[in-house]
């Protein structure tokens, strides 16, 4: 790989992947609001992300596949260009006065059936082009620009709808996908040949580490995010009976505090390994999910932007562990097993903690949700030191590399 080549695709990878998923979560968020709206209770809201994750998990394992045998840039941005046309639906259905409901969960499914593929696309082309001695660096400051677009589409989400409505809002989501397209597509063809399946052990903190505890980890992100995503505008604007406003502010703290852990990330990763950075964040987060739900609303802006410091800088780890994890002929497959069996995890999850929220109130549904974090955390600990691939994927481990060949040109 060109070493102009890489650092063009480092400049305009991060920039793409902010877009992206300030694009996704202000679609998800908005939708959220709306049927909070409408139906006050956490299962709806519950229902819209369950509609989010499904496809996701039943499609990512084989879009991963997919990934391994195109090319990852053209997918990607086919992706945004898709995604794009389908934001832009939900507002035109809006405005033509078609049922909420209806238009807000079948144009998140539908975004979500193309973020199957685009997720596996996205990592394996960053795989593909930043150089294994640069990854580490490089995934701190991609997941800092994906966890600061869905942190900051609460506050776009939440202060625009209440000043402009949805529709809107909903029209100017649709624009992000079309910059994320244009960055990726400024990022040119690949130049040079693959570098044969390396790995990115070198950028720290993943050699050796079993890709099942790797698959746990990341899935425990996954699932404390986007159930702490429903969570919040239930516990906001149902318990706490406050407006769109509030819940924006406080996602925007949070989003700050993300930035924050970025930086500190970088310092405190040169003398710890990935798996020590997620273990630990994830399980201090834990702690403060069940503090804040009992403090009202001084509790949220005290630790919701405490929490997401924390856990900015496990998510980082997490995602930094799967890309050492993996071969990069593999590496879309690492990450559709990965995303496919985070988000299977996440929907059984979710309608456990909406049941329990809908019958009690949301500080229990925040203590439900901190305890499935912490049995999850340990379990990635204390998961069998298996070697090799994981349910049938070619993935790298420990410098052991599998030997199905890929296809992709």
């Amino acid at each position: 790989m060109n070493a102009d080549h890489a650092r063009r695709a480092e400049r305009l990878l991060v920039p793409a992947a902010f877009a992206t998923a300030l694009g996704n979560n202000v679609q998800i968020i908005a939708g959220a609001l709306l049927m909070v709206r409408e139906e006050r209770t956490m299962l709806a809201v519950g229902w819209l992300f369950i509609a989010v994750a499904a496809p996701q998990a039943l499609l990512s394992p084989l879009c991963g596949r997919l990934a391994d045998r195109f090319d990852r840039r053209a997918l990607w941005v086919g992706c945004d260009a898709v995604s794009a046309g389908l934001a832009l639906a939900l507002p035109l259905w809006l405005a033509a006065g078609g049922a909420t409901a209806v238009g807000v969960y079948g144009a998140n499914f539908a975004l979500a059936v193309v973020a199957s593929l685009f997720f596996p696309a996205s990592g394996a082309l960053i795989k593909e082009r930043v150089p294994a001695g640069r990854l580490r660096r490089f995934n701190a400051s991609y997941e800092m620009a994906t966890q600061a677009g869905m942190l900051l589409s609460a506050t776009v989400g939440g202060l625009a709808l209440q000043a402009f409505g949805a529709v809107p809002l909903l029209v100017f989501n649709a624009g992000t996908f079309v910059v994320s397209a244009v960055c990726v597509a400024a990022v040119g063809r690949r130049t040079g040949a693959p570098s044969s399946g390396a790995v990115a052990g070198a950028a720290g903190g993943g050699a050796g580490v079993p890709m099942v505890r790797v698959i746990l980890l990341y899935a425990t992100g996954s699932v404390v995010v986007t159930v702490f995503n429903a969570l919040l505008p239930v516990f906001v604007l149902g318990d706490l009976n406050r407006g769109p406003g509030v819940f924006g502010a406080v996602d925007g703290l949070a989003s700050l505090a993300f930035l924050g852990a970025t930086v500190v990330y970088r310092v405190v990763a040169r003398r710890n390994s990935d798996l020590r950075i997620a273990v630990a964040g994830f399980l201090v987060t834990d702690v403060l999910l069940v503090l804040q739900g009992q403090l009202g609303v001084p509790g949220l802006f005290a630790l919701v932007p405490v929490g997401a410091f924390v856990f900015g800088q496990a998510r980082i780890a997490a995602r930094g562990l799967v890309l050492a994890s993996a071969s990069e002929e593999a590496a879309g497959r690492a990450f559709g097993l990965a995303n496919g069996l985070g988000l299977a995890a996440t929907i059984g999850v979710m309608l456990l903690v909406a049941t329990v929220t809908d019958h009690t109130d949301a500080r229990y549904g925040f203590a439900l949700l901190a305890l499935v974090g912490a049995v999850c955390t340990v379990g990635a600990v204390l998961a069998p030191t298996v070697r090799g691939p994981v349910a049938g994927q070619a993935v790298q481990i420990g410098g052991a590399v599998s030997s199905i060949p890929s296809s992709r040109k």
